[in-house]
């Protein structure tokens, strides 16, 4: 294993699930007692104005804007050999070139798909070991690059569209998503429910809005639930403070039926203690469901990755997913009144959960690296 190595994390704030991963791999590289470490926001870092703009119409994808996001997403996949890529293939080259004279990496992993990554070993002739780990249960081509020297994937039905895409099985690794270390301890529940307010004795439905609070319907999703009396509802509004300004006075109406919250650091704790879980399909929020086997209701999937990832966990039997709000109610019902068919779906989305991901990925990418900083020294790598 490389003796010390430098390694720079490369990630964009699209999302939370990038940003999260990238910190994620940085602590358990600490714990490994790997401290050279730095992680960029390439993009934002680059191009602030830019970044700042298409941050904002990635959030309005989430409302407004679906049909439009729907299209660039499935376009750019289209359009990933044309030349109208060759911007994005640019994007952020001074500035990496900047971090890599200054940092004099051994290794970079990418957790956002930052084409200028894997070209500049094409435009520079600098072989610096290059690691793709994907954050969603499916493919964009735009992740996929000759001078990847290995991907990092959450399931084995994405790396199947990796090889159909020429990729040799070898350099594809099944490893899961790596999530928050507190989503894989062994915690007690009692004393959760005490903590949060909430009666042990009721089934409890947890609404997770997203780190942006951009679920939609939330009201209505929780007033729809207001005639069960078995029923608590526990609702995450993120950084939305809008909407938890929206909800409140239901939480002082109803105290013993809601309960309203902004941003959660120990969300896993609510995981652990919930029947189960209206949310968005993100690759890190599945990914933490998975581990602590929460059945999921996919809410409203914005076409592109979230919807694909939605598709995928209905397939195996993980997740019910629902674009109708009168559908919400009936199917919160169907698996409260049915618990077979909750302990199924907990035995589904288990099965989807891969264990220790992040420690898993960086030894897999030291071993990997130290092989192919030998093959360079030796001449054999190809640039």
């Amino acid at each position: 294993m490389l003796k010390d190595p430098k390694i720079l994390i490369l990630t964009a704030n699209y999302g939370n699930g990038h940003i999260q991963v990238a910190k994620t791999l940085e602590q358990s590289l600490h714990k490994m007692g790997i401290n050279n470490v730095k992680v960029s926001d390439l993009i934002s870092e680059s191009h602030p104005i830019m970044a700042e703009i298409t941050r904002y119409l990635y959030l309005k994808s989430f409302s407004i804007g679906k049909q439009f996001y729907r299209l660039f997403y499935y376009s750019v996949d289209k359009m990933s050999n044309k030349r109208i890529m060759n911007l994005y293939l640019k994007l952020g080259h001074r500035k990496l070139n900047q971090l890599v004279r200054e940092i004099n990496p051994d290794i970079i992993i990418n957790t956002f798909p930052i084409s200028v990554v894997p070209e500049y070993r094409t435009r520079t002739g600098v072989f610096i070991p290059t690691f793709n780990v994907l954050t969603d249960f499916c493919l964009h081509r735009v992740w996929v690059h000759k001078n990847i020297d290995k991907y990092y994937v959450s399931c084995d039905d994405v790396k199947e569209k990796l090889t159909m895409l020429n990729i040799h099985p070898a350099l594809v690794k099944v490893t899961g998503i790596p999530i928050r270390p507190q989503f894989e301890e062994k915690m007690e529940t009692v004393d959760l429910y005490k903590k949060y307010n909430l009666d042990p004795n009721k089934k409890t439905l947890l609404i997770a809005t997203g780190a942006h609070g951009v679920l939609k319907n939330v009201k209505d999703l929780c007033e729809s639930f207001f005639t069960r009396d078995d029923m608590q509802i526990v609702v995450v509004c993120g950084n939305n403070q809008s909407l938890k300004d929206e909800l409140e006075p239901l939480q002082y109406i109803h105290p013993d039926r809601i309960k309203v919250f902004g941003y959660v650091e120990r969300i896993d704790e609510l995981f652990r203690i919930c029947s189960c879980m209206i949310t968005k399909p993100g690759g890190i929020t599945l990914s933490e469901a998975a581990a602590l086997k929460v059945p999921l209701i996919l809410y409203k999937p914005v076409p592109g990755q979230e919807r694909e990832n939605a598709d995928l966990f209905a397939a195996k039997g993980a997740a019910v997913v629902i674009n109708k709000l009168e559908k919400v109610q009936e199917t919160v019902n169907d698996l409260f009144n049915h618990p077979e068919k909750m302990e199924k779906m907990k035995m589904s989305i288990a099965e989807l959960y891969r264990p220790n991901a992040a420690d898993t990925i960086l030894q897999d990418i030291l071993n990997e690296a130290e092989m192919l900083l030998d093959s360079s020294l030796k001449g054999s790598v190809n640039y």
